[in-house]
C-alpha cells in the first residue's frame, strides 16, 4: 500500500522510483539509487522506508495483457455465477427435485471456495501467478465438462468442487494483483464490472436457449466450455514470466520494507481479515441469492411470464454492472467507508420496496436500483483491505478474504433454498433484507470511522475492529462524547509487521 509523504523529498524519490515500473527489483534499486543521491534516510533506519509507486495496469503490454486477461475471467465466472439462478427451475423440473436438494448446486462450490481461501498463499509462493494461470481455467473445464452430458444430479454437486475451486483461485489471486494497483478503486470497479456484465449476459443467454430456442437446460454449457477454452491461451502466455520466484523475491521486498512475508495462517490471526471475509461472504451471499432465486420468485410469487423473470435477474446484474463502474470513480473520492455505508442504507430502502409493492414492472426498476448501490461493495472491501493491512499481508489476508466470501454464492443460495423448501420461495426478500442490515453492521465495526483518510489513520494508530461502532453507540445513549483512543493492538502492529 502507497503512503503519501509530505516532504518534497520524498516525492523526488518517488519520481526517480517510478523509472523501475512494476518491476519490484528495478523499483528497489532505483529507490536506494535516489536516496543516496538526495541525502535521505534509507531502509536500515528504524523507520520503514515509504512504499515503492503502486505499478500501472497499462505500464507495459505485458501488463495491459495480463489486465485484459484478468478482465475476461471474471465476465466467465459472471456468466457462470448467474446463469445457474436463470436455469434453477429448469434443472428442479428437468430431475423433479425439491428447493433444499437442488439448491445442492449452490452448497456444493463452497468447498472449492474454501479450499481456495486455504491455498491461495500457497499456490503463489510455489507455482507463482504463472500457476493461477493454468490452474484455474482447468478446474473451471473440468468442473463444467460434466454438465453437458446431463448426468444423474448427485453428479452435478461433486463436479461444481471443481469449479468453485477454479473460480475462487482465480478471484483471490487477481483481487490480491489489482488491489494493489494505481487507482486500485477504479480499476477494480472495472474488473467487478466486467464480472457483473458476464452475470448481465449469461441469465439472458440461458434464458433466450431454454424459452425462446427450446434447448435443454445443459446446452448452454456448451458455450461455456468454448468461451472457458479461449482463457488458456489468453492468460498462460501473460503470466508465463509470473513465476514463483518473482512471487517470492516481492514478498522477500515487502518484508525487507517493514514487514514478515506474512503466511495465510499469520494472516488468520488478524481480527479485520476475518471481518473483511464475512462482510464479503455476506456481499456476494445477497448479491447471488437474490439473483439466484429471483427468476423462481417472479415466476412462483408475482407470476411473471418465463421470460420476463429471466430478463428481472438480467436487470439486477446490468445495475450492479454499472454501479461497479460508475460508483468506482465515487467511492474513492468520498472515503471507502462513508460510501458504502451510504451504498448500504440505499440498498436497504430499495429492498423494502421491492418486497412491499408487487408490481411486475416496479419490480423490475427497484431490484435494478439495487444491484446498482450493491456493486461497488466487493471492490472497495478489498480496497479498504489494501489500505488496512501491511503490503506482506496482501496476498495472503486478500486473497483469503477474497475466495472466502466468494463462498457466500454457494453457502447463502443454498440456505435460502432450504428455508423455502419449507416456507416457500417469498422468505428470499426478507433474507436479503437481513443480510444487507448485517452488513450494514459488519462494516460499520471496521475501524476508521466515516472520515475520508480514516483507514490510513487506523492503521497508522493501530485502532480495533468495532471500536467506532461501540463509540457511536456510547455517542447516542449520551455515556460518551470523546472519539476513540488509537494504539489497540486488537488490529494490527504495522511498526511490527
Amino acid at each position: 500500500m502507497a503512503q503519501n509523504s509530505d516532504s518534497a523529498a520524498d516525492s523526488t524519490v518517488e519520481a526517480v522510483c517510478h523509472k523501475g515500473g512494476g518491476d519490484p527489483e528495478k523499483v528497489e534499486v532505483n529507490r536506494s539509487t535516489a536516496e543516496e543521491e538526495l541525502g535521505t534516510p534509507s531502509s536500515t533506519t528504524t523507520t520503514p522506508s515509504p512504499s515503492p509507486e503502486l505499478p500501472r495496469w497499462n505500464e507495459s503490454a505485458v501488463s495491459i495483457l495480463r489486465f485484459v486477461g484478468t478482465l475476461y475471467t471474471f465476465f466467465l465466472m459472471g456468466m457462470t455465477d448467474a446463469a445457474i439462478g436463470a436455469l434453477l427451475p429448469y434443472i428442479e423440473s428437468y430431475y423433479s427435485l425439491t428447493y433444499t436438494v437442488v439448491s445442492l448446486i449452490f452448497l456444493s462450490p463452497f468447498a472449492g471456495y474454501i479450499l481456495a481461501a486455504l491455498l491461495n498463499n500457497r499456490v503463489h509462493h510455489r507455482f507463482g501467478q504463472r500457476g493461477i494461470a493454468i490452474i484455474a481455467p482447468v478446474c473451471r473445464l473440468a468442473g463444467m465438462l460434466p454438465l453437458v452430458f446431463h448426468p444423474p444430479y448427485p453428479v452435478l454437486p461433486v463436479v461444481l468442487v471443481l469449479l468453485g475451486f477454479g473460480n475462487g483461485i482465480e478471484d483471490s489471486a487477481w483481487n490480491a494483483w489489482i488491489g494493489n494497483m494505481h487507482r486500485a478503486n477504479e480499476l477494480l470497479g472495472v474488473l467487478h464490472g466486467w464480472y457483473g456484465l458476464g452475470a448481465t449476459i449469461g441469465p439472458l443467454v440461458a434464458t433466450a436457449m431454454v424459452t425462446k430456442g427450446q434447448l435443454a437446460w445443459y446446452t448452454f454449457y456448451y458455450l461455456m466450455l468454448g468461451l472457458d477454452a479461449l482463457a488458456i491461451p489468453l492468460l498462460v502466455p501473460a503470466f508465463w514470466r509470473a513465476t514463483a520466484q518473482v512471487h517470492r523475491e516481492a514478498m522477500t521486498l515487502a518484508a525487507a520494507d517493514g514487514g514478515k512475508g506474512a503466511t495465510t495462517r499469520a494472516a488468520l490471526r488478524l481480527p479485520v481479515v476475518w471481518l473483511l471475509a464475512i462482510f464479503l461472504l455476506g456481499a456476494v451471499g445477497a448479491e447471488v441469492s437474490l439473483s439466484g432465486w429471483i427468476t423462481t420468485f417472479m415466476l412462483r410469487v408475482r407470476h411473471a411470464e418465463p421470460f420476463l423473470a429471466g430478463l428481472v435477474s438480467t436487470f439486477f446484474w446490468l445495475g450492479l454492472t454499472a454501479g461497479r463502474v460508475m460508483l468506482g470513480f465515487v467511492t474513492g473520492r468520498i472515503g471507502e467507508k462513508m460510501a458504502l455505508t451510504a451504498y448500504l442504507l440505499l440498498s436497504v430502502a430499495l429492498e423494502v420496496l421491492y418486497w412491499v409493492v408487487p408490481n411486475i414492472a416496479a419490480s423490475a426498476v427497484f431490484v435494478t436500483f439495487v444491484g446498482f448501490f450493491m456493486g461497488p461493495l466487493f471492490p472497495a472491501a478489498i480496497v479498504v483491505a489494501t489500505k488496512l493491512l501491511p503490503r506482506d499481508y496482501h496476498v495472503s489476508a486478500i486473497g483469503f478474504a477474497a475466495a472466502f466470501g466468494g463462498g457466500g454464492a454457494a453457502a447463502v443460495p443454498f440456505a435460502v433454498g432450504a428455508i423455502a423448501e419449507k416456507k416457500g420461495v417469498e422468505v428470499l426478500q426478507p433474507i436479503v433484507l437481513a443480510l444487507l442490515i448485517v452488513l450494514t453492521l459488519v462494516w460499520l465495526m471496521l475501524p476508521g470511522g466515516l472520515r475520508r483518510g480514516g483507514l490510513e489513520k487506523a492503521r497508522e494508530n493501530n485502532e480495533s475492529v468495532g471500536e467506532w461502532l461501540m463509540w457511536g453507540v456510547r455517542l447516542v445513549t449520551g455515556k460518551r462524547r470523546g472519539q476513540p483512543k488509537s494504539g489497540s493492538r486488537d488490529q494490527i502492529d504495522t511498526s511490527a509487521s
